[in-house]
């Protein structure tokens, strides 16, 4: 688990899946990241193990759960993500709309990164899409 001020970061688990729909489903990740096709407890379950899960278990990192301390609240995700075609670790993240313009992807970023440092990593890399001035910001 990492903390900042604000916010606890910690590995997703199965009985996230419903914040995962909510997330996956928000029309600025769709346009921004990607439809994943996740609609349903189920699919967001089998998301949850195919992805996150699996990349704790194969790397020793991945994607996480963004909560506020107070009151613990899933706001968003933020983590670390190996993806195959790139040859550097990727850092990525989305946030709830209630949450965004209020420097808690910057928080959890940096406690993000901060975390590729103590894991040995050299290099971290952010995709971006160009339309997406706010997280390019």
């Amino acid at each position: 688990m990492l903390e900042t001020a604000r916010l606890r970061l910690r590995e997703l688990t199965i009985d996230d899946a419903e914040f995962i729909v909510a997330q996956l489903n928000d029309l600025a990740f769709i346009h921004n990241v990607a439809d994943r096709g996740v609609r349903t407890i189920a699919a967001a379950r089998a998301y949850i193990l195919a992805g996150p899960i699996a990349s704790y278990r194969q790397h020793g990192f991945g994607l996480h759960l963004v909560e506020l301390k107070d009151p613990r609240v899933p706001i968003g995700i933020c983590g670390l993500i190996k993806r195959d075609a790139l040859d550097d670790v990727d850092i990525g993240f989305a946030f709830l709309p209630p949450y965004r313009g209020q420097g808690f992807a910057l928080e959890a970023a940096r406690a993000t990164m901060a975390f590729a440092l103590r894991r040995g990593l050299s290099r971290v890399v952010a995709i971006v899409a160009l339309h997406n001035t706010d997280s390019i910001r």
